[in-house]
């Protein structure tokens, strides 16, 4: 049996689904107040437990069954004033749930992490398996907690525990699009008119899903993958999803004035509404990196093809103007 925590979310979802369609038994962990959209379609067929990461008690039970965890359930935010409850569920809940897994009967681990847990100490330049993280104005509060998540799963592998970490770029897929990446294809549909100069690393959540799969079965342990299709100018990215949704692409490069004056808008904006801001300190700086993520470890090891970024933004936006989901 396999435990599945944040099966609620973007990434969570698509790994449920995944896990249905290959007939694996599983049991998908959400807290007593999630919002269960994503797994709407599908949850007449999937086992629920309510249980929440920051307290173990609520899912010890669920271990007694489970010899399997998918750990997907995190915070993404780049906002500032989500640092401690950030931290709070990606490491100490990190924490928690691979103690709770060494003291049972875990027979394998794997820990979603992010490529922003590898660190980066420079805008540009190539990052493999190998980087080490330093501590530099590149990185960001949500991958410090990930790199600190990391360490507990590192501790846990040294005590014993067969585990696996991989570390994903911007996950793309149809979700809810005022969340996460979604958020960029909203962006492009709102014909806002800013780009930056960086490029964006990105994966279809369907790539994620099937190396999850593999691991499954190759059950790999002490080791890490990066899982990145390929990047692209960012300008580039956004000029593709506008020609799907027959929109005007952004076309003014943002300077550091225009991006000053981007995040004070949309920080007043998310006072006066339950929306996060999409331009903040840290998205700025990284809209203009120009880091890549070398992902020939996972192509040779686990000889994955990846999705063409063309089939992913097709299907995402076909999704979006389907569902109706631009009125919102």
């Amino acid at each position: 049996m396999i435990l599945v925590t944040g099966a609620n979310g973007f990434l969570g979802s698509y790994i449920c689904r995944k896990l249905l369609k290959e007939q694996l038994p599983f049991i998908a962990m959400v807290r007593p107040s999630s919002d269960l959209s994503l797994l709407e379609d599908i949850l007449e067929e999937i086992t629920l437990h309510q249980g929440d990461i920051l307290d173990t008690e609520s899912f010890a039970n669920v271990l007694e069954e489970a010899d399997t965890i998918i750990h997907c359930a995190a915070i993404i935010s780049y906002s500032a004033k989500d640092r401690h409850k950030m931290n709070e569920v990606n490491i100490e809940g990190t924490r928690n749930i691979v103690n709770m897994a060494l003291a049972s009967s875990t027979k394998y681990f794997i820990h979603i992490s992010s490529v922003a847990a590898l660190g980066r100490n420079t805008h540009a330049g190539q990052v493999d398996e190998n980087n080490k993280w330093e501590n530099s104005k590149w990185n960001t509060n949500y991958g410090e907690s990930k790199y600190q998540a990391e360490l507990e799963v590192w501790r846990a592998i040294m005590e014993g525990l067969d585990a696996v970490i991989i570390n994903p770029s911007v996950i793309l897929g149809p979700g809810d699009w005022n969340k996460s990446s979604a958020r960029l294809f909203k962006y492009v549909w709102n014909e806002k008119p800013f780009y930056t100069s960086g490029v964006l690393n990105y994966v279809d959540v369907r790539d994620v899903a099937d190396i999850v799969f593999k691991l499954l079965n190759k059950r790999v342990s002490g080791e890490r993958y990066i899982v990145n299709a390929d990047n692209i100018p960012i300008k580039d990215f956004f000029e593709k999803i506008a020609a799907a949704f027959n929109k005007k692409a952004p076309r003014i490069k943002a300077n550091a004035f225009l991006m000053k004056l981007a995040r004070i808008l949309q920080g007043i904006k998310s006072l006066f509404s339950d929306s996060p801001p999409i331009i903040t300190r840290e998205t700025a700086r990284i809209g203009n990196s120009k880091i890549y993520f070398d992902n020939s470890k996972i192509k040779s090891e686990l000889n994955h093809n990846f999705v063409p970024l063309s089939d992913t933004i097709n299907w995402t936006c076909e999704f979006y103007l389907k569902e109706n989901l631009t009125e919102n």
